[in-house]
């Protein structure tokens, strides 16, 4: 990092909310974390200098655009400050994370506020997944498909079949993985799910097919929420230890990070990575370059990792991408139990997207919110024991946007 950026923390909704329910709308979602994570922090709205918003798809579920607009009506104190809201699909948060931490970097404000967000809930599941295609190219991809999503990620676990054999079993055991986390994490969408074996077989009404090989029990979920955190300077950040009396060595920083973009269509990218060892090049650029900013030499260098799992063969993906396997021995992390809460490296000790929840715009910030939590001892249940260091992964569209972050003390 050129500058350093702190994380003071932050805060997110409970994902198991429905807020159409509810009686309320984007700006209640948006309200809600924004004066939770006042509250879990300390920081004043007057001392904000700058605000982001992730956000996705807000204009197609809620018809609501021009988010930035929404943190003056949170506190008058937020009147006036500049604000920008940033789309890259389901990476739309961490983008926002981005562009935050350029500005601290720039030396331009002190203080930034990051809110992630998208309200999914208040439409059929049907019209749901449409609207959420707009992360592919419109006209071009799964013509023929019912749900888009899954039929795009189908189509990966063909793609590793294809390249390297493939068990299904291994990705019902990423599955099974991340209900049992979700049970141990109070804001997941899933906790209080009765969830059996057999909701991760072959039971076609338990776990019925979605798309192509997919089943229910591979996919995220349709979640409403949001997160909010604060990133600050090296001069803010010590102002806030010494208000909270302690040393600024124990405030987390954003020590690593990678952005990379590939194309939009699916079929140009894994047709370009034919006959190399990653399925996705570009993803493990990402990854590979976050933690080589962090000054690590590879993946076990961190205690843990949030990534996207937004089906189990993207986790499985994930999980080769970024070096705790070889490529194509995915596989290997899940049987050893390389992966699970208590092994050598746990993956998505939150539950991840599978069983915390997936609110699009939300995701990468949240992430970057449990990478926090993590390595301030703030977990809970599903804390890491001794975490120092965590990598967060969070990708948009069919791997077209990748973003990772090293978040560590």
């Amino acid at each position: 990092m050129a500058r350093e950026v702190f994380i003071l923390g932050g805060a997110q909704t409970d994902f198991a909310r429905n807020i159409d329910r509810e009686g309320g709308g984007m700006f209640e979602l948006f309200r809600d974390v924004a004066e939770a994570a006042f509250e879990a922090t300390g920081i004043a709205p007057a001392d904000v200098e700058t605000a982001h918003v992730g956000n996705f798809v807000g204009e197609l579920f809620a018809g609501q655009g021009q988010l930035g607009g929404f943190f003056g009506h949170v506190h008058p104190d937020l009147a006036g400050i500049p604000t920008s809201r940033h789309e890259a699909a389901c990476a739309s948060g961490s983008v926002a994370i981005l562009a935050a931490s350029a500005e601290i970097e720039a030396e331009r404000y002190g203080l930034a506020l990051v809110l992630g967000i998208e309200l999914m809930r208040n439409v059929p599941g049907q019209r749901a997944a449409e609207y959420l295609g707009s992360a592919a190219w419109a006209g071009r991809e799964a013509q023929g498909a019912r749900y888009l999503w899954p039929h795009m990620f189908s189509n990966l676990a063909a793609e590793y079949e294809e390249r390297f054999g493939l068990d299904r079993a291994h990705l019902r055991g990423i599955s099974e993985i991340a209900f049992a986390n979700a049970k141990r994490n109070p804001n997941s969408q899933t906790r209080n799910w009765a969830i059996t074996p057999d909701h991760f077989g072959d039971n076609d009404d338990l776990n019925p097919p979605i798309e192509g090989t997919l089943r229910k029990a591979d996919c995220g979920q349709v979640t409403d929420g949001a997160a909010a955190i604060f990133l600050a300077s090296r001069e803010v950040a010590e102002r806030h230890a010494k208000r909270l009396g302690i040393s600024i060595d124990s405030i987390p920083r954003l020590k690593g990070w990678g952005h990379a973009t590939a194309p939009l269509l699916y079929s140009t990218k894994v047709a370009a990575s034919r006959g190399q060892p990653y399925v996705f090049p570009t993803v493990r650029k990402a990854m590979m370059d976050a933690l080589t900013r962090a000054g690590m030499d590879g993946i076990y260098a961190c205690d843990g990792v949030e990534v996207h799992d937004c089906f189990s063969i993207t986790e499985y993906m994930a999980i080769d991408h970024f070096g705790i396997t070889p490529p194509g021995e995915s596989w290997r992390a899940v049987e050893d139990g390389t992966i699970a809460l208590g092994g050598r490296l746990p993956v998505n000790p939150s539950g991840g997207l599978i069983g915390l929840g997936h609110p699009v715009g939300a995701t990468g910030v949240r992430m970057t919110l449990d990478a926090w939590r993590q390595v301030t001892g703030n977990a809970g249940d599903y804390q890491v024991e001794g975490a120092r260091n965590f990598a967060t992964f969070n990708v948009g569209g069919s791997a077209t946007t990748s973003v990772s972050f090293v978040v560590g003390v």
